[in-house]
C-alpha cells in the first residue's frame, strides 16, 4: 500500500452524513497477551486488571460512542490469541464490519504475527472490513522493541489497513481516541449497520479515508509522531 501525499484540503460545503445510531460488530485479534482484552475492558467499562485471566474462545462485549457523524453500537469481540483457539477466529471476525489487530510494542514477534493476523483478513473475511492496527503497552516505553515508525510503516504498507494507534489500556492513553476514529470510519463508509448488527449495508465501498496515527504523548514529545492523513485502500 503506497503512501499518497496528506490532503489537508477541507470542504466546508460538505457535511458528514448524519446517523442517528448504527450498530457495528468489530473484533480484536492478535497474540495472546498483547492487551486485547485490556484494551476491550478499558473501553467498554472504564477498567483495567492487572492480572486479567486468558481469554478462552472469545469474550463478548459492547458500547455505545457518539461522534459528529452519529453515533456507534459497538458489538465488540474479544478472541483468544493461543495457537489452540486460532481456528476459531473465522467464527468471530465473519460478519464483523472492523477489526483491530494488536501487537505488543515490548514483542517485535508480536508485530510479526499481527502482519499474518492482518493477511488473513484480507484473504478470509469480508473485503470491505475496516482493520486498525494497534500497538499496545505504550507505557512500557523503556522495554520497547517495536518503534512507531515500525508499527506506522506495516500499517501503511498492508493492503486494507485504514488506521495505526499505539495505547495504553494501562494508563488509558489513546483508548478512548481509538474507538472514535473507528467509529468515524465506518461511519463515513456506511459499514455500520442503522438497527441490525453484523456487516453493513449492501453496496457498500471498500474505500476509506486513509490511515489516521496517533501516539502517545511521549512519542509527540520526541518529534516522532507522523499524524498526517494517507491514502489507505
Amino acid at each position: 500500500m503506497a503512501a499518497a501525499a496528506p490532503n489537508t484540503a477541507t470542504s466546508a460545503s460538505v457535511a458528514p452524513k448524519r446517523v442517528d445510531s448504527a450498530t457495528a460488530k468489530i473484533v480484536l485479534l492478535g497474540e495472546s497477551s498483547v492487551g486485547k482484552s485490556s484494551i476491550a475492558l478499558r473501553f467498554a467499562r472504564h477498567e483495567f486488571q492487572q492480572n486479567l485471566e486468558t481469554t478462552i474462545g472469545a469474550a463478548f462485549l459492547s458500547r455505545s460512542v457518539a461522534v459528529p457523524n452519529g453515533s456507534v453500537k459497538y458489538e465488540i469481540w474479544d478472541t483468544a490469541g493461543q495457537e489452540r483457539y486460532r481456528s476459531l477466529a473465522p467464527i468471530y471476525y465473519r460478519g464483523a464490519c472492523g477489526a483491530l489487530v494488536v501487537y505488543d510494542i515490548t514483542s517485535s514477534d508480536t508485530l510479526k504475527k499481527a502482519q499474518t493476523w492482518i493477511r488473513e483478513l484480507r484473504a478470509n473475511a469480508d473485503p470491505t472490513l475496516i482493520i486498525f492496527l494497534v500497538g499496545n503497552k505504550s507505557d512500557l516505553e523503556s522495554l520497547r522493541q517495536v518503534t512507531t515508525e515500525q508499527g506506522r510503516l506495516l500499517a501503511e504498507e498492508e493492503e486494507g489497513v485504514c488506521g495505526f494507534f499505539e495505547s495504553s489500556a494501562k494508563d488509558n492513553v489513546n483508548i478512548e481516541e481509538l474507538f472514535a476514529q473507528l467509529a468515524t470510519t465506518l461511519l463515513e463508509n456506511g459499514l455500520a449497520s442503522a438497527g441490525s448488527g453484523g456487516a453493513g449495508a449492501a453496496g457498500r465501498s471498500g474505500k476509506v479515508g486513509g490511515v489516521r496515527t496517533l501516539e502517545p504523548p511521549s512519542a509527540k514529545a520526541r518529534g516522532q509522531a507522523d499524524q498526517s492523513s494517507s491514502s489507505c485502500c
